[in-house]
């Protein structure tokens, strides 16, 4: 597979899973409980990761595929394997909350190689290849320059897992007392993407899935910012993990 055309192959089937979002039948999405507080499932996750899926084998057929509607994961080997969210942010979907996102992340022999996050309200592309920065609609951008003072300062409630309800307000809290101010969006993708485009200058949730922040962590770095772990080590994309991501490494509580 030439890896030079992968880009434009995965946002132009990114844009058109899009469309399987925007026309949604309101009436009729079959909305299911997963496990986890607030964790919902509705039927037109699954047709959009069908659709990916579908397109994704087309244009790398040898790849493994991991998404989150599948029952079971497939273990991420040597090669490539795609990660998949087909709408973060079920829940302002399921509201019509218009604040969701497709995210597409590839990883070659285990590492971030490419990242797609879609916003199809706003019909905004991000995207990002190692080593060739990131971009948002052809456009490059950039992490801010703030300090955490002058910082925006988006965040997850990690609302799946109860135990970490009082330590995620803690650590807005702390965070809150340092920076500007605090936004919670409801998709981590797009949360990532936005400290990546300098609108926002740092993130943080103490526990996300790895489609979650799989296509968003290489957009941020490749855009010269950090995105790790709690411990502030490389993250991985095997397991659930905290996610702490910021223009730069001292805006890292």
């Amino acid at each position: 597979m030439n890896e030079q055309v992968l880009p434009k192959k995965i946002i132009k089937l990114a844009k058109k899973s899009g469309k399987i979002i925007l026309n949604a039948d309101r009436s009729a999405l079959n909305i299911n409980d997963k496990e986890g507080h607030g964790n919902f499932v509705t039927k037109y996750d699954k047709m959009v990761q069908d659709a990916i899926f579908d397109g994704l084998k087309k244009i790398l057929p040898e790849a493994n595929f991991v998404g989150e509607e599948d029952d079971e994961h497939a273990e991420i080997t040597d090669g490539y394997t795609f990660i998949v969210d087909p709408i973060d942010g079920t829940t302002n979907f399921i509201n019509d909350y218009k604040l969701s996102s497709i995210s597409i992340g590839l990883l070659k022999d285990k590492e971030p190689f490419l990242g797609v996050v879609y916003n199809p309200y706003l019909r905004e592309v991000f995207y990002a290849v190692k080593g060739q920065g990131a971009f948002c609609n052809g456009k490059q951008i950039h992490v801010s320059d703030k300090a955490l003072e002058d910082s925006i300062v988006m965040f997850g409630t990690a609302i799946y897992y109860e135990e970490l309800f009082e330590e995620t307000m803690e650590t807005a809290k702390n965070y809150l007392s340092h920076a500007t101010d605090l936004r919670r969006s409801g998709s981590a993708a797009i949360d990532l993407c936005n400290v990546a485009a300098g609108r926002a200058d740092a993130f943080f949730e103490l526990r996300l899935c790895p489609w979650d922040y799989c296509a968003g962590s290489l957009i941020i770095q490749e855009a010269g910012g950090v995105c790790v772990g709690l411990d502030k080590q490389p993250l991985t994309f095997d397991k659930k993990q905290g996610v702490l991501a910021a223009n730069k490494l001292e805006n890292l509580l």
